[in-house]
């Protein structure tokens, strides 16, 4: 098995090929959107999709920050293999122009050329009863990043704190993340758990609820009130103004109410790769 390489197939067919959920979504939103500027511009988001996955071209030229989620089994025998190999895939396909060099140091600047410094590639561990591993790879634009947000509630404004919340960040957002958005919402467990949260909860395909009704129903609620923000698509404003809201919660301490907020542009960038105990691989998205 050629980790290694598996790893960097997966990247490249991440850069350049919308998950078929989110085309599917992009298409919705330009069939509903009545406003014609954002529509245009929806038009022109689907052209450059297809134009990137038949050329095998980065959908965008942003292409994010490397960022993996390991979801493995106790008994998976290829952990060490693993990090080594992501390592060196992010750093393969940063020389073979498939993603930019976009990993620099916070106090100087100074880029090493290869995506690969200090923490970077970002690496999450889930670790689970079984003997195989699901790697998720979400390359992590920039624009959308900076539109991401923590807020500590008081457990005293609950639900309706989070709504307001959110709500509130997509308008003071505007069109800096590169609506229409995806946005992953993390409650609960500590600060730096709920955006942990946050960012895995944007590894669930688009229109797929959580599966507590609860959470679901919350989803759809905010999905509902993000739209009715009217910012739209590329901040041109109209009635899409964010594709879906996926919600993954964790127990909190009884004094505080964590909510972790992380922003998805447009380009709702995934793949993964499923490595079965013998070292079988499949990448899909």
């Amino acid at each position: 098995m050629e980790l290694e390489n598996v790893i960097l197939d997966a990247i490249k067919l991440a850069e350049t090929t919308i998950p078929s959920d989110v085309y599917e979504h992009l298409n919705l939103a330009y069939n509903k959107e009545k406003n014609e500027i954002s529509r245009s511009q929806l038009k022109s988001i689907l052209d450059n999709v297809e134009y990137a996955r038949e050329k095998s071209l980065p959908i965008c030229q942003d292409t994010g920050t490397q960022t993996f989620f390991l979801d493995v089994g106790f008994d998976f025998p290829f952990k060490k293999e693993l990090v080594n190999s992501i390592i060196k895939a992010v750093s393969s396909a940063t020389s073979l122009y498939y993603i930019r060099p976009n990993a620099v140091d916070p106090f100087t600047g100074k880029n090493p050329g290869n995506n690969v410094g200090r923490y970077i590639p970002y690496i999450n561990w889930f670790l689970r009863e079984g003997n195989d591993a699901t790697v998720y790879v979400l390359p992590k634009g920039g624009g959308s990043e900076n539109a991401s947000a923590l807020s500590m509630l008081k457990p005293g404004e609950g639900i309706k704190g989070i709504k307001k919340f959110v709500v509130d960040q997509l308008v003071k957002a505007g069109a800096n993340p590169c609506p229409p958005t995806i946005i992953g919402l993390g409650i609960g467990g500590g600060s730096d758990l709920s955006l942990i949260l946050a960012k895995k909860a944007l590894l669930r395909p688009l229109g797929v609820r959580h599966e507590e009704k609860r959470v679901a129903d919350l989803e759809l609620e905010l999905l509902e009130l993000a739209n009715r923000t009217g910012v739209g698509t590329m901040g041109w404003g109209g009635s899409v103004s964010v594709l879906d809201v996926h919600i993954e919660y964790a127990y909190r301490h009884p004094a505080s109410l964590p909510v972790g907020m992380v922003v998805q542009c447009w380009a709702d960038r995934r793949a993964k790769i499923h490595i079965d105990s013998k070292g079988n691989v499949e990448v899909k998205q």
